[in-house]
């Protein structure tokens, strides 16, 4: 029995970690995501905005240099700005009723979580909003990445799930989905993570999330 005892344990143990990792390594896989997805937005904005609408243009224009600053990894430069050019905040203030301003609040949001502040981050990502089946969720489950790093999982496992129901695809949502399940193992809910399991397995069994779901299952119970 007592050997019976350990084994439990230590098959808990490794899902526990298998779930940590995924945590880390699938937090850069969404922000990639997110990044590139933006960036495609951005480029349709350009494009569409340059000859539909002027204070939309303006808005574009005061936030490229922005945007650059932010593809170049400068994070603070491309929120405050500086003598040349102003800042995504600045961008915000002057044109958040446009739909570049909007972007500009996921510029925002993402740029405050690679500084590491989550609670900016979460702030400026949540003012965001847009229909985009691909942008909106990418957008959603940053907030959630936010969350668990503001030690907030049991918030941010809902963020997740509402992102995967939201992308409704077969390459995101089992994403998403996992996030959610090992957040669910961390918070020690292994039968709401076993549930997750199963649905990444009935609904989406030709994705990589797939690819090792029984055993995922079976280390989990």
């Amino acid at each position: 029995m007592a050997e019976q005892k350990v084994d439990e344990m230590e098959k808990v143990n490794e899902a526990i970690s298998s779930s940590e990792k995924f945590l880390v390594n699938n937090q850069k896989t969404i922000m990639y995501v997110l990044v590139a997805i933006i960036a495609v937005v951005a480029v349709v904005l350009a494009v569409k905005n340059f000859y539909i609408e002027p204070r939309e243009n303006k808005a574009q224009e005061a936030m490229y240099q922005a945007v650059l600053a932010f593809e170049k990894d400068s994070m603070n430069l491309a929120l405050n700005g500086n003598e040349e050019f102003d800042g995504l905040l600045s961008v915000i203030d002057s044109y958040g009723s446009t739909k570049a301003g909007n972007l500009a609040n996921a510029y925002a949001g993402l740029a405050y979580y690679k500084l590491g502040d989550y609670e900016n981050a979460k702030n400026y990502l949540s003012k965001f909003g847009a229909d985009d089946v691909l942008l909106s969720p990418a957008v959603t489950a940053m907030i959630g990445n936010a969350l668990v790093n503001m030690d907030q999982a049991a918030d941010a496992v809902k963020y997740f799930e509402k992102a995967a129901t939201a992308a409704d695809n077969s390459v995101y949502s089992p994403i998403y989905l996992m996030k959610a399940a090992n957040v669910y193992i961390k918070l020690g809910e292994n039968e709401k993570a076993i549930k997750i399991y199963e649905q990444i397995k009935n609904d989406y069994p030709a994705s990589n999330e797939a690819a090792n779901i029984d055993a995922l299952i079976e280390r989990t119970k």
